[in-house]
């Protein structure tokens, strides 16, 4: 595992073994950062995210190589809070992150309020399928999304988390490998 591109480009990142642990990959964090960069690789400068259920914190670690200001970890695991730990400081981040390890909702409820995300991005461990309906009505309810936000939840391709949680909707689904990227934002149902 490393990060594709931007300040950090090449550099390893370290993982965990488990049934639990399961690193986006290169390639589909590859395509998820040219799906939200649109080409554009300033986008993603100065951009707020929340990586969800963030295991090792590949996603997360990606967004501050490409310019995010600001990245929450939420992670329950103490194993894979250190993990993010090690991953941060082997590539020499110093700030621009909080690492939050408690249980999702319960976490959410604790940013309420101090947080307004461009980017969500949750990857529960798949035999968890409750837990999307649960983290994206907790986004909706707790209001730490707006309408420019973008919410992604990455899931088994064969799974579908669902087409709205409130106002959150979605407008993509996008399929690699076994995988599946569904991509949210508020608005209305047509």
């Amino acid at each position: 595992m490393r990060v594709i591109a931007g300040k950090y480009r090449s550099r390893p990142l370290q993982s965990l073994r488990g049934m639990d642990i399961r690193p986006t990959s290169d390639r589909l964090r590859e395509t998820l950062f040219n799906v939200l960069s649109a080409g554009n690789p300033e986008a993603l400068v100065g951009t707020v995210w929340l990586d969800l259920f963030a295991g090792a914190g590949a996603v997360g670690i990606e967004a501050l190589s490409r310019g995010a200001r600001q990245v929450y970890f939420v992670e329950s695991s103490a194993a894979a809070a250190e993990a993010i730990r090690r991953n941060l400081k082997s590539l020499g981040i110093g700030d621009s992150f909080r690492i939050v390890q408690q249980q999702l909702p319960s976490a959410l409820r604790g940013l309420r309020g101090s947080v307004s995300a461009d980017v969500v991005f949750l990857d529960p461990p798949y035999r968890m399928d409750k837990e999307y309906g649960r983290t994206l009505e907790a986004l909706v309810q707790l209001t730490l999304i707006r309408p420019t936000s973008v919410v992604i939840a990455e899931h088994e391709k064969k799974f579908d988390p669902g087409e709205a949680f409130g106002s959150l909707i979605r407008f993509r689904i996008l399929e690699q490998g076994s995988a599946a990227l569904s991509f949210y934002r508020l608005g209305e149902r047509e």
